[in-house]
């Protein structure tokens, strides 16, 4: 197998009209051979009006990413699945795969899947969001059986977050990871989502510094890529990219 024959692509809608931090920290951590496809909305604000107003769209970015043979399809955007609600959102998911025939997930899910199999039921947060955002997040993730215990958060609109440095974005993931994990002894696992959060290299730091796992979107979602491949699977990725990763 050679880089001109890629072994499996992945499907991506992104919530915005660009991709910048998806896809570079995407080919940071995924091994030789998977190819990232990504289409987009035109998420404007953190909230469920913004979400609606971008469903109709949705179908028409499923279908596109079907047409391009992607054989799985996640929606990016843990905002987005957390306005909607788990309920909702499963049955998107649901009437998605239907439409397509083809195996579709979004972040979160793949947030859950990961810390399933990895036994963490207890966790703390780290993110950039503001409290609304927050507390939807921790009731989809209570409506999946794991409890948010503590969560820190330096509150940005959604226009800020995606003008940020990514330098200040490793600087913001280590302090704010370090403040939560020092105040939760008892957490299991750090989950830091955010698809425009450049923080794929405090997830090693933090590891090492508190022994526990920690989550991204991006390293979780291509997790789950990698788990539902299974056999069909050329290459693993690279262990130094965090717990879940190595755990392929």
């Amino acid at each position: 197998m050679t880089v001109v024959n890629p072994w499996y692509q992945l499907g991506y809608v992104i919530p915005h009209l660009y991709t910048d931090m998806d896809a570079y920290q995407f080919y940071r951590i995924a091994p030789e051979g998977m190819v990232l496809i990504t289409t987009g909305l035109n998420l404007t604000e953190y909230t469920l009006a913004s979400v609606e107003s971008n469903l109709p769209m949705l179908w028409d970015r499923f279908d596109l990413l079907a047409k391009k043979r992607a054989e799985r399809i996640s929606l990016s955007g843990v905002p987005v699945a957390s306005a909607l609600g788990r309920e909702k959102m499963l049955e998107i998911l649901a009437e998605a795969e239907k439409r397509t025939g083809v195996p579709c997930d979004t972040d979160l899910e793949a947030h859950i899947a990961a810390l399933k199999y990895l036994g963490a039921k207890k966790i703390a947060m780290a993110t950039r969001w503001p409290e609304a955002v927050n507390s939807a997040l921790t009731r989809y993730l209570a409506a999946a059986g794991i409890e948010a215990i503590a969560c820190r958060s330096r509150a940005r609109t959604l226009a800020e977050n995606k003008m940020t440095l990514a330098s200040e974005d490793h600087d913001l993931a280590l302090e704010l990871g370090r403040q939560v994990l020092r105040e939760t002894p008892d957490a299991q696992a750090l989950l830091m989502p955010g698809g425009l959060w450049f923080a794929i290299h405090a997830v090693p730091i933090l590891e090492a510094e508190f022994g526990i796992p920690v989550l991204l979107n991006i390293t979780s979602t291509t997790w789950a890529a990698l788990h539902a491949a299974g056999p069909r699977m050329l290459h693993r990725p690279d262990p130094r990219w965090g717990k879940i990763m190595a755990s392929v």
